[in-house]
């Protein structure tokens, strides 16, 4: 059976990661697996002996070794207790059939190892070392939503449970592909879902909300829509926060990062102004 994938790293979102993984177990009936990762192995300790003599060099380089072995044990016993308070959460929301698992690696090796066996990845907006201020996001997100073939759910500091999901909704195929996946996963059923395009009133953008609408409507997904003008991130960061929307669903990273580098990009955008968590797909 196809997984939720949640990593976590002991930052303050790896709480949240874990009760939006029960969240979603709890509509998907999916097992959870949580992955604490401890970076890649075999990394040589830093040669701090300078020109010192061989005897001395060699003294200090055996206790260097010793100190590195430490914090490499030290290192998993913290991944260890990570996992620990991450399975006891699940435990608390009811949520039976989970799997903690320590490894070394990194990020994306793993989600290229391990993800044809998710049907979710769950991942939080920062890391651990990240910067608290807004513009700073993880710096493995980006890269992490790029390859992903699967959908990837960027959680929020704090989850509440999901009762009105806004999909932002622009036309393009991967804002179709969110809706289409949607019309085929119980994850929002018999939930408020509001459809949003931002941009011109016109013919084909009204056409392109009732055809997304009726795709939800065929899956049984009662929905609403909403033509707005003016800039995406920011109509759509506002209707988040005024309506009380919990999670938002869009497209991601539609162009290539050297577009986005030059003219911005909406979905690095509304990461960062909403603080809800987004469902993204490619």
């Amino acid at each position: 059976m196809s997984k939720i994938i949640a990593f976590i790293d002991g930052s303050i979102y790896s709480a949240s990661i874990c009760e939006t993984a029960a969240w979603v177990a709890g509509r998907i009936d999916a097992p959870v697996e949580i992955i604490h990762l401890l970076g890649r192995a075999g990394a040589a300790p830093s040669d701090l002996s300078g020109q010192i003599e061989l005897g001395a060099r060699s003294a200090l380089m055996a206790e260097l070794a010793t100190l590195d072995e430490q914090r490499a044990k030290l290192v998993a016993h913290r991944g260890r207790a990570i996992l620990d308070d991450a399975a006891e959460i699940m435990a608390r929301a009811g949520v039976a059939n989970v799997t903690t698992e320590l490894r070394q690696g990194e990020l994306l090796e793993t989600l290229a190892e391990r993800e044809d066996d998710a049907r979710v990845i769950l991942i939080g907006k920062r890391g651990v070392n990240a910067d608290m201020a807004m513009e700073h996001l993880g710096s493995n997100l980006e890269r992490i939503v790029r390859a992903a073939k699967k959908p990837v759910l960027v959680c929020a500091r704090a989850f509440k449970p999901v009762e009105k999901v806004l999909i932002a909704y622009d036309g393009g195929p991967s804002a179709m592909k969110a809706v289409d996946h949607l019309s085929r996963s119980p994850l929002f059923a018999g939930l408020k879902v509001l459809v949003v395009r931002v941009g011109a009133d016109n013919p084909m953008a009204r056409r392109s909300l009732k055809d997304a609408q009726a795709l939800l409507a065929a899956a049984g997904i009662e929905a609403e829509t909403r033509l707005l003008a003016g800039s995406p991130d920011a109509v759509l960061g506002k209707l988040v926060e005024d309506e009380g929307f919990e999670m938002v669903v869009m497209g991601a990273y539609g162009h290539s990062r050297i577009r986005n580098l030059i003219i911005g990009s909406t979905t690095t955008a509304m990461i960062r102004s909403c603080k809800v968590p987004l469902l993204l797909m490619r």
